[in-house]
Protein backbone atom coordinates (compact mmCIF):
# COMPACT_ATOMS: atom_id res chain seq x y z
CA UNK A 1 0.00 0.00 0.00
CA UNK A 2 1.28 3.70 -0.43
CA UNK A 3 1.95 5.95 2.34
CA UNK A 4 3.90 9.17 2.49
CA UNK A 5 7.33 9.13 4.80
CA UNK A 6 9.14 12.24 6.11
CA UNK A 7 12.75 11.14 5.61
CA UNK A 8 13.78 14.57 6.73
CA UNK A 9 12.66 18.21 7.03
CA UNK A 10 11.40 18.93 3.56
CA UNK A 11 11.89 15.49 2.14
CA UNK A 12 8.37 13.66 2.52
CA UNK A 13 8.41 10.67 -0.38
CA UNK A 14 5.31 8.77 -1.35
CA UNK A 15 6.25 5.03 -1.37
CA UNK A 16 5.25 1.04 -1.01
CA UNK A 17 4.81 -0.06 2.53
CA UNK A 18 3.69 -3.55 3.85
CA UNK A 19 0.11 -3.53 4.53
CA UNK A 20 -1.11 -3.65 8.30
CA UNK A 21 -3.01 -6.51 9.96
CA UNK A 22 -5.70 -6.98 12.40
CA UNK A 23 -3.57 -8.80 15.44
CA UNK A 24 -5.91 -8.20 18.84
CA UNK A 25 -9.63 -8.51 19.30
CA UNK A 26 -10.33 -4.88 19.43
CA UNK A 27 -8.35 -4.38 16.60
CA UNK A 28 -10.06 -2.69 13.42
CA UNK A 29 -8.47 -2.56 9.69
CA UNK A 30 -9.50 0.97 8.51
CA UNK A 31 -9.55 2.02 5.06
CA UNK A 32 -8.48 6.02 5.06
CA UNK A 33 -9.85 8.28 3.13
CA UNK A 34 -8.96 11.99 4.17
CA UNK A 35 -6.48 13.26 6.64
CA UNK A 36 -5.90 16.54 7.41
CA UNK A 37 -2.76 18.42 7.22
CA UNK A 38 -2.46 20.19 10.96
CA UNK A 39 0.13 22.76 11.71
CA UNK A 40 2.04 20.23 14.16
CA UNK A 41 2.41 18.33 10.98
CA UNK A 42 4.03 21.57 9.11
CA UNK A 43 6.23 21.89 12.07
CA UNK A 44 7.91 18.04 11.86
CA UNK A 45 7.85 19.07 7.62
CA UNK A 46 9.58 22.53 8.13
CA UNK A 47 12.26 21.50 11.13
CA UNK A 48 12.37 18.03 12.06
CA UNK A 49 10.86 18.17 15.57
CA UNK A 50 8.31 20.13 18.13
CA UNK A 51 10.32 20.35 21.38
CA UNK A 52 12.05 17.42 22.00
CA UNK A 53 10.20 15.43 19.98
CA UNK A 54 13.14 15.16 16.93
CA UNK A 55 12.29 13.10 13.84
CA UNK A 56 15.26 10.17 13.46
CA UNK A 57 14.21 8.18 10.79
CA UNK A 58 11.29 7.84 7.90
CA UNK A 59 8.22 8.52 9.45
CA UNK A 60 4.43 8.97 8.44
CA UNK A 61 3.14 11.90 9.99
CA UNK A 62 -0.85 12.99 9.93
CA UNK A 63 -2.87 12.76 12.82
CA UNK A 64 -6.85 13.97 11.45
CA UNK A 65 -8.13 10.92 9.55
CA UNK A 66 -11.20 9.81 8.69
CA UNK A 67 -12.18 6.62 7.01
CA UNK A 68 -13.86 3.49 6.21
CA UNK A 69 -13.78 0.19 8.05
CA UNK A 70 -12.67 -2.90 5.99
CA UNK A 71 -12.12 -5.59 8.75
CA UNK A 72 -12.98 -5.87 12.29
CA UNK A 73 -11.22 -8.00 14.98
CA UNK A 74 -12.75 -10.83 16.75
CA UNK A 75 -13.73 -8.77 19.78
CA UNK A 76 -15.25 -5.82 18.25
CA UNK A 77 -19.22 -5.11 18.51
CA UNK A 78 -19.65 -1.31 17.13
CA UNK A 79 -18.72 -1.31 14.10
CA UNK A 80 -18.75 -3.43 11.01
CA UNK A 81 -17.16 -3.51 7.61
CA UNK A 82 -18.42 -0.59 5.10
CA UNK A 83 -19.21 2.29 8.63
CA UNK A 84 -17.73 5.51 8.11
CA UNK A 85 -15.17 6.81 11.08
CA UNK A 86 -13.80 9.40 12.66
CA UNK A 87 -10.07 8.42 14.23
CA UNK A 88 -8.93 9.35 17.24
CA UNK A 89 -5.44 9.70 16.82
CA UNK A 90 -4.00 9.60 20.88
CA UNK A 91 -3.77 5.66 21.91
CA UNK A 92 -3.71 6.28 25.61
CA UNK A 93 -2.50 3.37 28.49
CA UNK A 94 -5.40 3.84 30.70
CA UNK A 95 -3.51 3.06 33.82
CA UNK A 96 -0.93 5.82 34.31
CA UNK A 97 -2.38 8.39 37.32
CA UNK A 98 -3.34 11.41 35.01
CA UNK A 99 -5.57 8.63 32.89
CA UNK A 100 -7.02 7.53 36.08
CA UNK A 101 -7.27 10.88 37.34
CA UNK A 102 -9.41 11.65 34.06
CA UNK A 103 -6.49 12.92 31.55
CA UNK A 104 -6.00 10.58 28.85
CA UNK A 105 -4.59 13.60 26.81
CA UNK A 106 -1.27 14.00 29.45
CA UNK A 107 -1.19 10.43 29.76
CA UNK A 108 2.69 9.15 30.48
CA UNK A 109 3.00 6.57 28.01
CA UNK A 110 1.21 7.87 25.19
CA UNK A 111 1.39 7.00 21.28
CA UNK A 112 0.41 9.56 18.83
CA UNK A 113 -0.14 9.31 15.26
CA UNK A 114 2.98 11.07 13.49
CA UNK A 115 4.95 11.64 16.67
CA UNK A 116 8.35 9.83 16.65
CA UNK A 117 7.95 6.82 16.71
CA UNK A 118 4.24 6.63 16.44
CA UNK A 119 3.61 5.88 12.71
CA UNK A 120 0.66 8.26 11.33
CA UNK A 121 -1.91 8.28 9.15
CA UNK A 122 -0.49 9.84 5.75
CA UNK A 123 -0.99 6.10 4.19
CA UNK A 124 -3.69 4.15 2.73
CA UNK A 125 -4.70 1.61 5.78
CA UNK A 126 -4.22 1.41 8.79
CA UNK A 127 -5.21 -0.65 12.01
CA UNK A 128 -6.75 1.22 15.11
CA UNK A 129 -8.39 0.04 18.71
CA UNK A 130 -12.27 -0.10 18.29
CA UNK A 131 -12.98 2.42 21.45
CA UNK A 132 -11.14 4.84 18.99
CA UNK A 133 -13.08 4.82 16.29
CA UNK A 134 -16.25 7.35 15.85
CA UNK A 135 -18.83 6.14 13.66
CA UNK A 136 -20.17 9.09 11.52
CA UNK A 137 -23.46 9.56 11.15
CA UNK A 138 -25.41 10.50 7.57
CA UNK A 139 -25.12 14.35 8.30
CA UNK A 140 -21.32 13.96 8.59
CA UNK A 141 -19.28 13.35 5.72
CA UNK A 142 -15.92 11.02 5.69
CA UNK A 143 -13.82 14.17 4.78
CA UNK A 144 -15.78 16.20 7.48
CA UNK A 145 -14.98 13.60 10.13
CA UNK A 146 -11.55 14.43 9.37
CA UNK A 147 -11.96 17.56 10.50
CA UNK A 148 -13.85 16.64 14.03
CA UNK A 149 -9.92 16.28 15.90
CA UNK A 150 -9.74 20.08 14.92
CA UNK A 151 -13.27 20.86 16.71
CA UNK A 152 -11.61 18.71 19.12
CA UNK A 153 -8.85 20.42 20.18
CA UNK A 154 -10.96 23.85 20.39
CA UNK A 155 -13.50 22.39 22.42
CA UNK A 156 -11.07 21.50 24.81
CA UNK A 157 -9.73 24.68 24.38
CA UNK A 158 -12.62 26.76 25.44
CA UNK A 159 -13.43 24.14 28.18
CA UNK A 160 -9.84 24.80 29.51
CA UNK A 161 -10.96 29.27 29.00
CA UNK A 162 -14.58 28.30 30.87
CA UNK A 163 -16.15 31.12 28.37
CA UNK A 164 -19.71 32.45 29.53
CA UNK A 165 -22.19 33.49 28.08
CA UNK A 166 -21.85 37.63 27.93
CA UNK A 167 -18.00 36.63 27.79
CA UNK A 168 -15.55 39.20 25.63
CA UNK A 169 -13.33 36.90 24.05
CA UNK A 170 -9.84 37.39 21.84
CA UNK A 171 -8.52 34.75 19.66
CA UNK A 172 -4.86 35.33 18.55
CA UNK A 173 -4.25 33.53 15.26
CA UNK A 174 -6.76 31.92 12.41
CA UNK A 175 -5.29 28.70 11.57
CA UNK A 176 -7.94 26.19 11.51
CA UNK A 177 -7.57 25.90 15.15
CA UNK A 178 -8.42 29.29 15.82
CA UNK A 179 -10.88 29.73 13.54
CA UNK A 180 -12.49 26.56 15.36
CA UNK A 181 -11.95 28.15 18.60
CA UNK A 182 -13.76 30.99 17.47
CA UNK A 183 -17.07 29.07 16.58
CA UNK A 184 -16.77 26.54 19.23
CA UNK A 185 -16.80 30.13 21.64
CA UNK A 186 -19.37 32.00 19.97
CA UNK A 187 -21.85 28.57 20.48
CA UNK A 188 -20.81 28.81 24.21
CA UNK A 189 -22.38 32.10 24.91
CA UNK A 190 -19.46 34.93 23.83
CA UNK A 191 -21.26 38.02 23.03
CA UNK A 192 -18.09 39.38 21.38
CA UNK A 193 -15.09 37.73 19.64
CA UNK A 194 -12.21 39.46 18.35
CA UNK A 195 -9.79 37.71 15.84
CA UNK A 196 -6.77 38.92 14.89
CA UNK A 197 -4.86 36.84 11.95
CA UNK A 198 -2.35 37.53 8.54
CA UNK A 199 -3.54 35.54 5.92
CA UNK A 200 -7.04 37.23 4.13
CA UNK A 201 -8.82 34.16 3.25
CA UNK A 202 -8.66 33.18 6.44
CA UNK A 203 -9.77 36.44 7.72
CA UNK A 204 -13.26 36.11 5.76
CA UNK A 205 -13.27 32.77 6.81
CA UNK A 206 -13.34 34.15 10.74
CA UNK A 207 -15.94 36.54 10.00
CA UNK A 208 -18.36 33.10 8.36
CA UNK A 209 -17.57 31.15 11.43
CA UNK A 210 -18.61 33.91 14.31
CA UNK A 211 -15.56 36.29 14.73
CA UNK A 212 -17.38 39.43 15.58
CA UNK A 213 -14.29 41.85 14.93
CA UNK A 214 -11.45 40.52 12.49
CA UNK A 215 -8.17 42.08 12.73
CA UNK A 216 -4.92 42.22 10.04
CA UNK A 217 -1.78 42.58 12.64
CA UNK A 218 0.06 43.50 9.78
CA UNK A 219 -1.90 46.63 9.20
CA UNK A 220 -3.10 47.60 12.80
CA UNK A 221 -2.06 46.36 16.10
CA UNK A 222 -4.50 43.84 17.91
CA UNK A 223 -3.56 44.56 21.50
CA UNK A 224 -4.13 48.45 20.65
CA UNK A 225 -7.34 47.56 18.80
CA UNK A 226 -8.70 45.22 21.29
CA UNK A 227 -8.20 47.33 24.07
CA UNK A 228 -9.77 50.44 22.36
CA UNK A 229 -12.78 48.53 21.59
CA UNK A 230 -13.56 47.29 25.33
CA UNK A 231 -13.08 50.14 26.79
CA UNK A 232 -9.70 49.45 28.08
CA UNK A 233 -10.46 46.47 29.74
CA UNK A 234 -9.85 43.82 27.76
CA UNK A 235 -11.23 40.39 27.25
CA UNK A 236 -12.44 37.95 29.63
CA UNK A 237 -10.30 34.84 27.64
CA UNK A 238 -7.96 35.13 25.22
CA UNK A 239 -6.82 32.29 23.10
CA UNK A 240 -3.01 31.92 21.18
CA UNK A 241 -3.35 29.92 18.16
CA UNK A 242 -0.64 31.00 16.07
CA UNK A 243 2.44 29.79 17.78
CA UNK A 244 4.62 33.40 16.90
CA UNK A 245 7.17 34.72 19.23
CA UNK A 246 4.95 37.95 19.54
CA UNK A 247 1.28 35.90 19.89
CA UNK A 248 1.69 34.62 23.11
CA UNK A 249 2.36 37.98 24.50
CA UNK A 250 -0.20 39.69 22.43
CA UNK A 251 -2.51 37.01 24.59
CA UNK A 252 -1.32 38.21 27.98
CA UNK A 253 -1.93 41.71 27.16
CA UNK A 254 -5.65 41.61 26.04
CA UNK A 255 -6.68 40.13 28.91
CA UNK A 256 -8.66 42.09 31.41
CA UNK A 257 -7.44 42.05 35.06
CA UNK A 258 -8.33 38.48 36.73
CA UNK A 259 -8.69 37.02 33.14
CA UNK A 260 -7.50 33.67 31.52
CA UNK A 261 -5.18 33.30 28.71
CA UNK A 262 -5.27 29.94 27.29
CA UNK A 263 -2.07 28.70 25.35
CA UNK A 264 -3.10 26.56 21.76
CA UNK A 265 -0.02 27.17 19.26
CA UNK A 266 3.55 25.91 19.28
CA UNK A 267 6.16 27.92 18.95
CA UNK A 268 8.83 26.98 16.59
CA UNK A 269 11.94 27.84 18.89
CA UNK A 270 9.95 25.81 21.53
CA UNK A 271 9.98 28.68 24.11
CA UNK A 272 7.53 31.07 25.06
CA UNK A 273 8.72 34.48 26.29
CA UNK A 274 6.39 36.64 28.23
CA UNK A 275 6.52 39.87 30.11
CA UNK A 276 6.42 38.37 33.76
CA UNK A 277 4.77 41.93 35.48
CA UNK A 278 2.59 41.96 33.12
CA UNK A 279 0.48 38.62 33.74
CA UNK A 280 1.59 38.76 37.45
CA UNK A 281 0.14 42.46 37.85
CA UNK A 282 -3.26 41.34 36.42
CA UNK A 283 -3.92 38.28 38.20
CA UNK A 284 -4.17 36.22 35.48
CA UNK A 285 -4.64 32.74 34.91
CA UNK A 286 -2.27 30.67 32.57
CA UNK A 287 -3.45 27.02 30.83
CA UNK A 288 -1.76 25.46 28.51
CA UNK A 289 -3.77 23.47 26.01
CA UNK A 290 -2.37 19.58 25.30
CA UNK A 291 -4.94 17.94 22.87
CA UNK A 292 -7.82 16.94 23.59
CA UNK A 293 -9.65 14.92 25.93
CA UNK A 294 -13.22 12.91 25.86
CA UNK A 295 -14.79 15.33 23.36
CA UNK A 296 -14.81 13.58 20.00
CA UNK A 297 -18.81 12.76 20.41
CA UNK A 298 -19.42 16.31 21.36
CA UNK A 299 -17.82 17.31 18.04
CA UNK A 300 -20.08 14.64 16.14
CA UNK A 301 -23.05 16.03 18.62
CA UNK A 302 -22.52 19.73 16.97
CA UNK A 303 -21.56 18.64 13.31
CA UNK A 304 -24.65 16.53 13.48
CA UNK A 305 -27.04 19.13 14.62
CA UNK A 306 -25.74 21.48 12.35
CA UNK A 307 -24.41 23.84 14.60
CA UNK A 308 -21.19 23.55 13.59
CA UNK A 309 -20.43 22.74 9.05
CA UNK A 310 -16.75 20.86 9.57
CA UNK A 311 -16.50 20.77 5.97
CA UNK A 312 -16.69 24.83 5.81
CA UNK A 313 -12.86 25.45 6.36
CA UNK A 314 -11.37 23.13 3.63
CA UNK A 315 -10.22 25.17 1.19
CA UNK A 316 -7.25 23.03 -0.73
CA UNK A 317 -7.86 18.80 -1.49
CA UNK A 318 -4.95 16.93 -2.57
CA UNK A 319 -4.20 13.39 -3.81
CA UNK A 320 -1.71 11.54 -1.64
CA UNK A 321 0.79 11.76 -4.86
CA UNK A 322 0.93 15.53 -4.11
CA UNK A 323 1.85 15.93 -0.61
CA UNK A 324 4.95 16.99 -1.21
CA UNK A 325 3.03 20.28 -3.04
CA UNK A 326 0.55 20.69 -0.19
CA UNK A 327 3.13 20.83 2.27
CA UNK A 328 5.41 23.57 0.23
CA UNK A 329 2.40 25.52 -0.08
CA UNK A 330 1.87 25.23 3.79
CA UNK A 331 5.36 26.80 4.34
CA UNK A 332 5.81 29.25 2.07
CA UNK A 333 4.79 33.02 2.35
CA UNK A 334 1.16 33.19 2.88
CA UNK A 335 0.66 29.86 3.34
CA UNK A 336 -0.72 29.69 -0.47
CA UNK A 337 -4.06 31.17 0.80
CA UNK A 338 -5.00 27.66 2.49
CA UNK A 339 -7.58 27.59 4.92
CA UNK A 340 -7.20 24.30 5.87
CA UNK A 341 -5.40 21.50 3.00
CA UNK A 342 -6.59 18.27 3.59
CA UNK A 343 -5.32 14.46 1.55
CA UNK A 344 -7.48 12.52 0.04
CA UNK A 345 -6.39 9.09 0.23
Amino acid sequence: MKAALLYKPGDIRVEEIEEPKIQNPDDVLVKVEFVGICGSDVHYYAEGQIGDAVLEGPLIIGHEPAGVVLEIGSGVRSLKPGDRVAIDPAIHCGRCEPCLEGNPNVCLNIRFFGTPPQQGAFREKLVHPEHLLFKLPPEISTAGGAMLEVYGVAIHAVDLGKVKPGYEVAVIGGGPVGLATAQIAALSGASRIFLSEPIPERREMAKKLGADVVIDPTGSDPVRLIMDLTGGRGVDVAFEAAGEAETFQQCIDVCKNGGTAVFIGIPSDDRIVLTASRARRKGLTIKMARRMKNVYQRAIRLAASGRIDPEAMISHLFPLERIAEAFEMLTGEGKGGIIKAMIEI
